[in-house]
């Protein structure tokens, strides 16, 4: 079962439960993915496509809980993480951070990178195997100590 029918299923069953979180989470995704579809560049939105898009939604819902709590909104906080919460039952699991430094210590060595004019080529094929395990930010950090 691809992550788009996993969705669409998801959204039934809040529907049936009456789970307004999740239907708020999973008709974004869903649109998100509508949008994705119909952008004009003919790509197919394959589950790569859609974990990337589930990424990005999360990471505004963490922003936007972040902000709340600092501006004192508890109502809209709760929300956002209730949303959050949902959509990252969707991700894959998340790679620990002695898991991600091994792996890329070892895409390292089989790239041959030596020095930082190494980093975009590491960083691309880090990306790109790793898709929705591991934070950009957290993979550049390591990256950036390996190749120093």
């Amino acid at each position: 079962m691809s992550l788009k029918e996993e969705i669409n299923g998801g959204i039934k069953q809040a529907m049936k439960d009456k789970n307004q979180a999740a239907l708020r989470a999973l008709r974004s995704v869903k649109s998100a993915i509508l949008l994705a579809e119909t952008d004009g560049s003919g790509k197919e939105v394959d589950d790569s496509a859609v974990i990337r898009i589930i990424q990005k939604l999360s990471k505004q819902r963490k922003d936007s809980l972040d902000l709340y709590i600092e501006q004192n909104r508890p109502d809209l906080a709760e929300k956002e993480r209730e949303e959050l919460e949902i959509l990252e039952r969707y991700l894959p699991k998340a790679m620990g951070e002695n898991e991600l430094k091994a792996f890329l210590t070892e895409l390292v060595r089989e790239l041959g990178a030596s020095g930082m004019q190494d980093m975009g080529r590491t960083m691309g094929a880090a990306q790109q195997r790793l898709a929705g395990r591991a934070d950009g930010k957290a993979i550049s950090a390591i990256v950036r100590q390996l190749l120093n």
